[in-house]
C-alpha cells in the first residue's frame, strides 16, 4: 500500500464471515516485529470476535519499505501521529471507528493514537506496552544485542530481509540512548478517553508492573489492567486462550 508520503506499507486484511461490527481490529506490532510474526493470534481473535482487522508493518519492518531516516527519542509519536493516520486515511472512510490491538511498541502506538484521535477509536487493547523507558527495560536490552551479536537471532532475517541489521540497532541503541533515558509518554496520553484493556506479563523482560500503573493513572479513560503470571514479553503467543478471552469479555462489556 502506497501512501501519500510515497511510502510503501504491506499490508494484510482479515476477513470474517458476517461481521457482527463494521469496526476494524487494527493490530500494531511489536519494536521487531512484522506480519507473520503475530502468527495465529489475529485471525482467531477476529474469529472470535467476528470482527474484520487489518495488520500492517511499520516502514522499516517486514516487506514495507526500509527506514530513511534515523530514529530519535520521537519515533513512536512519529508512527502514531504520522504514519499511522495517514495508512488509515489511505484505506478507510473518514467515519470509520476502530478498535486497536497493539504489542509492546505497538501498544504504545496505539495509546498515542487514541489519545490523538478520538473520534477514530472504539477501544484500545495494549500488551506489554511502554510508557516510561524502565531500569529494567534497558537492562533487558543488552542480552538480546549479545544474542544478535552471536549470530542467535538470525530467525529476524527471515521477517526483514536485509533491513534487518539497520531495524535491529534502531530499536536497540534508540532505547539504549542518553536521550531516551527519560523518555514518558505519561503526559501525551492524558487527553485519552477511550475504554482501555492494558495487558502485561509478571515476567516479561522489558518491563514491570508499573507500566500498568502509569497507563491506567494517566488517562482518563475505563483503564482495566490484567497482570499475566508466568507471562513474559509475548501474551498473546504464551497466554493465547486467555489473552482472547479476557479482550473479548472487555469488549463485550463496552
Amino acid at each position: 500500500m502506497k501512501l501519500k508520503s510515497g511510502i510503501n506499507l504491506a499490508i494484510e486484511s482479515i476477513r470474517v464471515a458476517n461481521p457482527v461490527s463494521d469496526t476494524v481490529l487494527i493490530f500494531l506490532h511489536e519494536a521487531l516485529g512484522s506480519i507473520p510474526q503475530w502468527r495465529a493470534f489475529p485471525q482467531e481473535l477476529c474469529e472470535n470476535l467476528k470482527m474484520n482487522g487489518l495488520i500492517y508493518e511499520r516502514q522499516g519492518h517486514g516487506k514495507s519499505d526500509p527506514l530513511t531516516e534515523e530514529r530519535n527519542e520521537r519515533y513512536l509519536h512519529d508512527y502514531a501521529w504520522k504514519e499511522l493516520p495517514e495508512l488509515l486515511e489511505t484505506l478507510f472512510a473518514s467515519d470509520q471507528k476502530f478498535i486497536l490491538i497493539g504489542h509492546s511498541d505497538g501498544g504504545t502506538i496505539a495509546l498515542l493514537f487514541a489519545a490523538a484521535f478520538p473520534k477514530r477509536i472504539a477501544a484500545v487493547v495494549t500488551m506489554a506496552a511502554h510508557v516510561i523507558n524502565e531500569p529494567e527495560t534497558i537492562a533487558g536490552i543488552q542480552p538480546a544485542i549479545d544474542a544478535y551479536n552471536a549470530g542467535k537471532l538470525k530467525k529476524l532475517s527471515e521477517f526483514h530481509g536485509d533491513k534487518t541489521d539497520v531495524l535491529f540497532f534502531a530499536w536497540a541503541n534508540t532505547w539504549k540512548s542518553e536521550e531516551f533515558r527519560t523518555w514518558n509518554i505519561c503526559g501525551d496520553i492524558r487527553v485519552l478517553k477511550s475504554p482501555l484493556l492494558a495487558i502485561q506479563g509478571a515476567q516479561d523482560q522489558y518491563g514491570t508492573a508499573k507500566q500498568l500503573e502509569l497507563i491506567k493513572d494517566s488517562v482518563q479513560a475505563d483503564c482495566e489492567t490484567v497482570l499475566l503470571l508466568g507471562c513474559g514479553h509475548h501474551p498473546h503467543l504464551e497466554k493465547t486462550v486467555d489473552v482472547i478471552q479476557r479482550i473479548t469479555s472487555f469488549l463485550n462489556h463496552l
